[in-house]
């Protein structure tokens, strides 16, 4: 009997820390720092994408690229609203991801009309949190996205805060 109990504590246990995880894993503000759930880690701009985002291995464009399946391409399309925003007729030949810090791969239409990704390359920095001008920044991302946004500036404050210090 007791190993009765101690299984069902294992996977009471579990479970619990699965949906933990999931919840940690949806969350906005704690994902977009790409570190352990409590955001304590200092942000490294070289493992950030140049906006501060870490893609996630299951993005939708991204899988649909690697797997090369028009299908899923177009379904990334649509969540996407490539044509409202691009003016692109769907083409799998042009909508493909392989991420933004992937210089030995073509540039997918969300890549190369992305302003942010131009800015912080022309200032030579690695990701916009090592901008100075980043919370009067009024970039299209950050207009649709300023939740996005407050928490890539909660991480320019923890890097210039571990920049100073060191």
């Amino acid at each position: 009997m007791k190993n009765r109990s101690n299984r069902r504590e294992f996977l009471k246990g579990s479970s619990k820390f699965c949906m933990a995880c999931g919840i940690f894993a949806l969350c906005p503000q704690i994902s977009v720092f790409g570190k352990s759930m409590g955001g304590e880690d200092i942000p490294d701009p070289e493992k950030l994408e140049y906006c501060g985002y870490s893609c996630p291995a299951d993005c939708p464009l991204y899988v649909a690229t690697i797997e090369n399946d028009d299908e899923k391409k177009k379904a990334a399309y649509e969540l996407w609203k490539i044509k409202e925003r691009y003016g692109i007729e769907f083409d799998p030949e042009k909508i493909f991801c392989y991420r933004c810090k992937s210089p030995d791969k073509p540039e997918g239409v969300v890549v190369a009309n992305c302003h942010v990704r131009v800015c912080v390359k022309e200032k030579g920095y690695d990701c916009c949190i090592e901008c100075a001008e980043l919370e009067t920044c009024e970039k299209d991302l950050w207009t649709r996205f300023p939740e996005f946004h407050k928490g890539v500036l909660q991480m320019q404050v923890k890097y210039n805060e571990a920049k100073a210090g060191a």
